[in-house]
C-alpha cells in the first residue's frame, strides 16, 4: 500500500522552496524576536498565515516560545480558504512534507478523534491546496524535534462546530504532550484605521480568553477573522485542557510591512497558557 503524503503545496509562494534559504530565512525570522519570559505553562498559539515577507515576523514572536521544548503532537487547526465542505476535515495520510523534511501525522490520535458521530472526518477535503497548515510547518521544524502533527482543517466554522472539535481535542488530549496552534489571519483588505479598530475587537476578545465572545463577535459579522473558528475551537479546546489566559506576542497587519494602507490584512500572534494549578 502506498502511503499518502501531502506534498508542499505554496512553497516558492508563501516560503522558499529552497531548503537551505528558507533554514535560514525562518531562523533569521526567529533570531529577530526579542527573548521574553511568560508567565505560565504554554498550552498553545494563535499564528498567522499569510507569506513570510507579511505576517513571517508575527509568525516567529509565538514560535519563539517552542524552542526547546518537549511536545508530542502538534495539533493545527486551519480554515479552508479554497474548498467549502461541510464539517471537519483530518488529513488521511501518513505525513505533510515541506521542503525541510517530513512531518508525520499522528494516525492514533486522528482515529481517536473522529469518534464524534460524522461531523470530523479522515478526509484529503481542505487540505490539497491550502497554505494556512503548510506555512506553520516550517517555524515547528526549527523550534521543535521529535515530535507528530494532526492537520485539522474546517470546512464549516459554525460555531456548534467549534464547540463539537473542542471538546473531542479537550477529551483526546487529556495527558498528552500536546500542543494546540490555531492558524488564522485577521481583517481583509480595509483601510488601514478602519482594520486596525476590527482587529481591536478580535484582540480583546483573546485577550480577555472568551471565546464564546470572539465567536458571537465573529458570527453578527461586529469583527471579522478568516480562521475565526480555528481561534474559537482551540481557545476553547485549551480551557478544556486547563489553560486559564493569554498573552498577546505581536500584531502588525500587511501596511506596516509594505506601506500600503489601503487594503490590509492583519495578523496576531497570541499565546495560550495555564499558570495556575
Amino acid at each position: 500500500m502506498t502511503e499518502l503524503i501531502r506534498e508542499p503545496a505554496v512553497a516558492g509562494m508563501f516560503y522558499p522552496s529552497d531548503t537551505a534559504v528558507l533554514r535560514k530565512e525562518v531562523d533569521h525570522l526567529l533570531s529577530r524576536v526579542q527573548a521574553r519570559k511568560i508567565e505560565g505553562d504554554l498550552r498553545g498559539l494563535i499564528s498567522p498565515h499569510a507569506g513570510y515577507v507579511y505576517s513571517g515576523f508575527t509568525a516567529a514572536n509565538g514560535y519563539k516560545l517552542l524552542e526547546g521544548k518537549q511536545i508530542e503532537t502538534v495539533v493545527i487547526i486551519s480554515p479552508s480558504h479554497r474548498e467549502y465542505f461541510k464539517g471537519i476535515s483530518v488529513y488521511p495520510g501518513s505525513a505533510y512534507k515541506t521542503p525541510l523534511g517530513v512531518l508525520e501525522v499522528d494516525e492514533k490520535l486522528r482515529a481517536e478523534l473522529m469518534q464524534d458521530g460524522g461531523v470530523i472526518v479522515s478526509s484529503t477535503l481542505g487540505h490539497r491546496e491550502e497554505h494556512a497548515i503548510e506555512v506553520q510547518l516550517p517555524f515547528l521544524q526549527r523550534v521543535l524535534k521529535n515530535f507528530k502533527i494532526l492537520p485539522i482543517v474546517m470546512g464549516d466554522q459554525r460555531h456548534d462546530y467549534c464547540t463539537l472539535l473542542a471538546e473531542r481535542l479537550g477529551a483526546v488530549l487529556a495527558g498528552r504532550q500536546a500542543f494546540l496552534v490555531a492558524s488564522s489571519d485577521l481583517s481583509h483588505y480595509y483601510p488601514y484605521e478602519i482594520a486596525c479598530k476590527l482587529d481591536r475587537i478580535v484582540i480583546d476578545q483573546v485577550e480577555e480568553f472568551d471565546p464564546v465572545g470572539l465567536s458571537r463577535d465573529l458570527e453578527t459579522r461586529r469583527a471579522e477573522a478568516c480562521g475565526g473558528g480555528p481561534m474559537v475551537a482551540m481557545l476553547l479546546a485549551a480551557k478544556k485542557l486547563g489553560a486559564d489566559a493569554t498573552e498577546i506576542l505581536h500584531y502588525c497587519n500587511s501596511g506596516d510591512v509594505t506601506g500600503d494602507r489601503e487594503g490590509v490584512v492583519g495578523y496576531l500572534s497570541a499565546a495560550v497558557l495555564r499558570r495556575h494549578t
